[in-house]
């Protein structure tokens, strides 16, 4: 499995966000547009994944290109590929496979929360809304470390 997964979400220009996916094997760059849910459709999509879910999506609109993560679970497995589309309605085959990777599930939450985390100690959840345009996605956030948690404690439930 891959490790060393890295996720960074960047505020720029009012509206617009920079995510940039890493791992030992690649690296992409995707583009969102407040036009979508981009960040609370991927927190949630993350969030369905450590629930059990075995197969979900999250989409990134970048106008008029679309970035689509779809997202596969078997057992503690995660399979994470993101496609470039020309534009956000297209079927997946019309894609193009920019990132993909392997990894656990624990892996997954822990990244994923600690690059939101950054962006909230970074920005504030006021600065995060002035340069999004959007509230920060303190709900979507807070269920994916709630269900990180009971994964890995299930005892405590």
């Amino acid at each position: 499995m891959t490790s060393g997964l890295r996720i960074s979400w960047t505020l720029g220009a009012h509206g617009w966000a920079d995510c940039t996916l890493e791992d030992h094997h690649a690296k992409a760059e995707l583009t969102a547009s407040y036009i979508s849910s981009a960040p609370e459709e991927f927190l949630t999509a993350v969030a369905r994944l450590i629930a059990g879910e075995t197969e979900t999506r999250a989409q990134f609109e970048a106008e008029p290109t679309a970035y689509r993560w779809i997202f596969y679970r078997e057992g503690e497995d995660i399979w994470i590929r993101v496609l470039e589309l020309r534009d956000g309605s297209d079927h997946d085959n019309k894609g193009t496979e920019i990132w993909s990777s392997h990894l656990g599930i624990d892996q997954l939450a822990r990244v994923v929360i600690r690059c939101f985390d950054e962006v909230a100690q970074t920005h504030g959840e006021s600065g995060y809304r002035g340069k999004w345009g959007e509230p920060f996605p303190r709900t979507e956030l807070e269920a994916v470390r709630r269900l990180w948690h009971t994964h890995q404690h299930p005892q405590d439930t």
